[in-house]
């Protein structure tokens, strides 16, 4: 998909000459992108869908920097959107064509491991996967584990909440966290938390963690350290019915465990990444699950044999287990590299990110089924089983004329679909430009106004990453699934965000 910067007009053009001045009087000229070809890369993240060249990209490598960026941004009222590894997928990193791009990508050093406190301290760019490297030596790891934590940055994982395929057992983002240094839009610098297990005041924390960029700058981090278990195994559960396969994930739950992970892949998953990763997954299956106890070599034997009764109970083909950690390490490494398998079907696809109740994750993916014949479009399901976080991957063109938008019409109805039976539009991805239409069928105008001050509260000027995240109340009148007293703004101040 082709980007092009709109035409400025010559004020436009002017004010991005100045700013970009302003910019190098303190940092080095190649810090300060401006030439089209230099912009390029920055155009999206993850969900490429949405392309936008942005008008300055800034490169800071101190929190001074990033200070004086923001400070100067806010004084001439130029919007910042911060960005990490761009591995994000509902365009949360999306540029501006009047904004500073402000890329964190040199902040990537591990400021300390701290063994007899287990918590490490990061800058926001160091890899997900990198702190659990430098943990290692230690008998120590950091738990969250997204699909792409070999390029992912930490500082992303915090502003979406990220999760993983362990996050069940261990915990979102938000549940690792401890401590946070962030700006704010007028260059404060705000420090919540550290290496203590609670704070007090209000849980500042939680808040910041998931804020999509909109309320500061995240330049350091405090992540809790887990000690490695003494031994973790995994089974292979093969299905015919998907519906057998969510009734064993509930039946799991029910029966008292909590499995380290427990992911659920459909047969166009199954094939595809079979045919990428040979992991060794059956390609006859109609639905495979992947469970993982993991603590002591007592608990685990025990509890991978009572796995083993009861997903047989549950109607289960056949149920293999991982004979040494190398096969183990296979089995995941075919659910890991599940989105790029997928992207080998099709010249594109579409990532949700729905999360439900357990108990209707059958029906969900029936009805899932049921709008991919509707409208034509091919949908495999890769999801985080064990706490109800689905990923449709929905295949399309975008060449063909009107298919990105019937996609997006499709991924829009899942989600809807998800809200309906009592769950939510994202679990880990975030909402950014992606999803901001079904926020206002997930909240009420109240909850929404709500979610307005709270930015105020932080950004009065509105500055950082507008748009993207929380709607308009007029846009969801537009949007026509919220009646806002009759298209009528209740809170019209509120338009400036």
């Amino acid at each position: 998909m082709s980007t092009v910067l709109r035409q400025q007009s010559p004020e436009q053009n002017a004010r991005r000459a100045r700013a970009a001045a302003q910019l190098r009087e303190f940092m080095p000229r190649a810090a300060v992108l401006t030439d089209k070809e230099d912009l390029h890369p920055y155009e999206c993240d993850g969900l490429s869908a949405y392309r936008r060249l942005p008008w300055i990209v800034a490169l800071p490598d101190t929190v001074e920097q990033v200070g004086r960026i923001l400070r100067l941004c806010h004084e001439h009222d130029i919007p910042v959107v911060a960005r990490g590894a761009g591995t994000g997928l509902s365009g949360g990193a999306l540029p501006l064509e009047d904004g500073v791009l402000l890329s964190l990508s040199k902040f990537n050093r591990i400021l300390e491991i701290d063994t007899a406190n287990r918590t490490a301290t990061v800058e926001p760019g160091v890899r997900n996967l990198a702190i659990t490297d430098a943990a290692a030596p230690y008998g120590l790891y950091y738990a969250p584990d997204p699909s792409s934590q070999l390029a992912c940055s930490i500082g992303g994982n915090v502003a979406e909440n990220a999760g993983g395929v362990h996050c069940l057992k261990y915990g979102l983002t938000v549940h690792n966290v401890l401590g946070l240094k962030f700006m704010t839009m007028d260059g404060e610098l705000i420090t919540l938390g550290g290496k203590a297990l609670d704070i007090p005041g209000y849980d500042l924390l939680a808040l910041m963690t998931g804020s999509e960029g909109m309320l500061g700058v995240i330049v350091e981090i405090t992540v809790k350290l887990l000690p490695k278990p003494e031994r973790a195994q995994v089974v292979l559960a093969v299905f015919d019915e998907i519906e057998k396969a969510g009734d064993a994930v509930a039946a799991i739950i029910a029966g008292g465990f909590v499995p380290a992970g427990l992911e659920m892949m459909d047969n166009l998953a199954i094939r595809a990444t079979e045919e990428y990763v040979k992991a060794g997954y059956p390609i006859g299956a109609v639905a495979i699950l992947l469970c993982e106890l993991d603590g002591t070599n007592e608990e685990v034997s025990e509890g991978i044999a009572q796995i083993r009764t009861l997903l047989l109970k549950q109607g289960a083909a056949e149920v293999r287990t991982a004979k040494d950690e190398a096969e183990r390490l296979r089995m995941w490494a075919g659910r890991k590299a599940a989105f790029p398998a997928i992207g080998r079907l099709s010249p594109d696809y579409y990532c949700m990110d729905g999360t439900i109740p357990r108990k209707h994750l059958a029906k969900v993916l029936a009805r899932i089924g049921e709008l991919s014949k509707e409208y034509g479009l091919g949908v495999a399901n890769v999801f985080h089983a064990g706490d109800g976080n689905l990923h449709p991957l929905i295949l399309y063109d975008a060449s063909k004329p009107g298919e990105l938008e019937k996609t997006e019409d499709l991924g829009g109805k899942i989600l809807e679909f998800c809200v309906a039976v009592g769950g939510t539009i994202t679990g880990e991805h975030g909402v950014g430009v992606e999803k901001i239409n079904q926020m206002c069928i997930q909240f009420t105008r109240e909850e929404l106004a709500q979610f307005h001050a709270l930015k105020a509260a932080f950004d009065p000027k509105g500055l950082l990453n507008p748009g993207k995240a929380v709607p308009t109340l007029s846009r969801c009148a537009e949007f026509g699934r919220m009646h806002v007293h009759g298209g009528k703004l209740v809170y019209p101040d509120l338009e400036r965000f």
